[in-house]
């Protein structure tokens, strides 16, 4: 199913109805916060320190397996709770790092990292990966390597030729967690500015924290990464995308209708930004 399809029907409906997403409505007999079992602090479904759910739900959300590793950079003013974020870190805890601002690894060519972020140069993932499929660890074209011309098209399955050497263009994918005017004062930083930068196919976003100054089509932390990894999947893979990284929306999903059965969807502002 393709994510972009989210553009979906009259606004208000379920978003999710066509992803693969688990059935989320066990979470509905959390009635009570817990003890993290790790810092002790209370929480109710799962830590947003410590990246790990309350033992009540232990086994029984889902645990993802990424293709890629994904480093979150977080502003150190944004607030855990109200963040995606630890979505990600919660259930793919095994290929998700997150790290705050100004706190950012020390990334080498020989990584094969991308930020993803609408900066001025930023090339769609299939121009990078047009780009740069005949290049080796140093930058240099592979002299073998035969060239293969423009990227394929989003939502199709790419030339299985092209499948290994798409795959050894991206080893990391970075984002920023932050407000969008913070994010440009951290994009800004010489280590993330410095790196590759890739932007997303636009999509609506369906997140309910309202950002003054932002369109419809920033997304979320957590929609982010999941729009990125089906558009990475449909330029690696040869079998059309299924819905492997649907569940990355797991909580997404519950919070949007606990949100909606609070308020009426028309009345919050999230939903009335501009699309452009």
């Amino acid at each position: 199913m393709n994510p972009k399809s989210q553009e979906f029907g009259a606004e208000g409906e379920n978003p999710f109805r066509d992803l693969r997403i688990d059935d989320v409505s066990f979470l509905d007999d959390i009635d009570n916060r817990s003890q993290c079992i790790n810092c002790k602090k209370s929480r109710k479904y799962f830590c947003y320190t410590c990246y790990v759910p309350v033992e009540a739900l232990n086994g029984r959300i889902p645990q993802l397996k990424l293709p890629i590793k994904i480093d979150i950079i977080k502003h150190s003013r944004e607030i855990d709770g109200k963040s995606t974020a630890a979505h990600a870190a919660v259930l793919a805890g095994n290929d998700v790092s997150v790290y705050t601002f100004p706190c950012v690894p020390d990334y080498k060519p020989s990584d094969k990292v991308v930020v993803v972020y609408p900066g001025k140069n930023a090339m769609t993932l299939a121009e990078y990966f047009s780009a740069n499929r005949n290049k080796d660890d140093s930058g240099e074209p592979r002299a073998k390597r035969r060239n293969t011309g423009a990227g394929d098209p989003i939502g199709e399955p790419p030339d299985s030729s092209n499948i290994a050497s798409s795959e050894e263009c991206v080893l990391r994918a970075v984002f920023i967690d932050s407000t969008w005017n913070q994010s440009r004062g951290m994009f800004k930083d010489p280590r993330l500015y410095s790196l590759p930068c890739v932007v997303l196919e636009r999509r609506l976003s369906h997140f309910w924290r309202h950002q003054s100054g932002s369109p419809r089509w920033y997304l979320a932390t957590i929609e982010a990464i999941h729009q990125f990894l089906f558009e990475f999947h449909n330029l690696t893979d040869s079998q059309p995308y299924s819905g492997q990284y649907d569940n990355l929306l797991f909580f997404f999903r519950y919070m949007y209708s606990k949100i909606h059965k609070l308020y009426d969807h028309d009345d919050l502002k999230a939903y009335k930004r501009p699309v452009e």
